[in-house]
């Protein structure tokens, strides 16, 4: 006699300004054909931490799927990463781009099977502050845009497109950056600095070219400048390491400091502003069932 399954569904009901009950209907259904026990979860914002932690306690699930953007998926890793579980991800984000990186397809009904089946990859994090990212963090141009984003009544992509204009108008002057890595110590002017765990932001853009979730590492690429031409090359894919532009580290712990205060996010979320961040790498952090 087979032992039932005993799953959780995680859902941020207010990801990416998406209706998601009908999304959460055919999750149940898809379970129910495989005579899956599945427990569902809505975040609040508030203690979800400690909430997620104890229906673990009570039930030991042996899959976690989450339905949200890269924030929930960090959030509901972080909770559980004293585990050994596997989790499902079905992308309803603002951004989404952790599944971009994980190759997840576009449509839901594929989305679902992927998070149900038994192939999966162990992936890293980063270590920030204290502070867990899964994705792409960053300080200067592009946190300053998340932190108008955050401040906005719009969300989605629209949302994102409205406040860049505004991010653009407010944009201060590069600021000086020197980065602690590899044995060496580089200082560079910088419009931008990006903590890398993968390759691609939720848009689909590449920022981060040889990047990948489960080597080990993590790379700090330094955008030197901001201009057409370089926003250009990183929006068509051909962003170039230690160019006049770009500077692409890859090390495994950093230690990145600014002589300003500087604002910070972490896989979408924003952080504040910081003049210093410790850096480093968590090998093999979650098991994420892919294609």
């Amino acid at each position: 006699m087979s032992v039932k399954k005993n799953y959780l569904l995680v859902i941020n009901p207010i990801s990416g300004d998406l209706d998601k009950s009908a999304m959460v209907a055919q999750i149940v259904h898809y379970a129910q054909e495989l005579q899956v026990e599945l427990t569902t979860y809505e975040t609040t914002g508030i203690d979800d931490i400690t909430a997620i932690q104890q229906l673990y306690a009570t039930f030991y699930f042996t899959r976690v799927l989450i339905a949200g953007g890269d924030g929930t998926i960090k959030m509901v890793g972080e909770a559980l990463e004293a585990e050994d579980v596997v989790f499902g991800i079905i992308p309803a984000g603002s951004a989404n781009g952790l599944s971009i990186d994980l190759h997840l397809p576009t449509a839901l009904e594929e989305n679902i099977v992927i998070a149900f089946q038994n192939n999966y990859i162990e992936i890293d994090m980063v270590e920030i502050n204290g502070k867990k990212s899964l994705h792409l963090s960053d300080i200067g141009l592009n946190a300053l845009l998340v932190k108008n984003y955050e401040n906005s009544d719009t969300r989605g992509k629209l949302g994102y497109a409205l406040q860049v204009i505004t991010t653009l108008t407010e944009a201060e002057d590069a600021f000086e950056v020197t980065i602690e890595a590899n044995d060496e110590t580089i200082t560079s002017e910088a419009k931008m600095v990006v903590i890398a765990n993968s390759q691609k932001y939720g848009t689909g853009v590449t920022i981060n070219p040889k990047g990948k979730i489960n080597d080990g590492k993590f790379e700090i690429i330094i955008l030197k400048t901001l201009d057409v031409f370089v926003v250009g090359k990183i929006v068509t894919g051909n962003i170039l390491s230690n160019s006049e532009e770009v500077l692409i580290l890859s090390t495994e712990k950093a230690t990145i400091s600014v002589q300003k205060e500087i604002n910070f996010q972490i896989d979408g979320e924003y952080c504040g502003e910081v003049n210093r961040l410790d850096v480093s790498i968590l090998p093999a952090q979650m098991k994420v069932a892919i294609p």
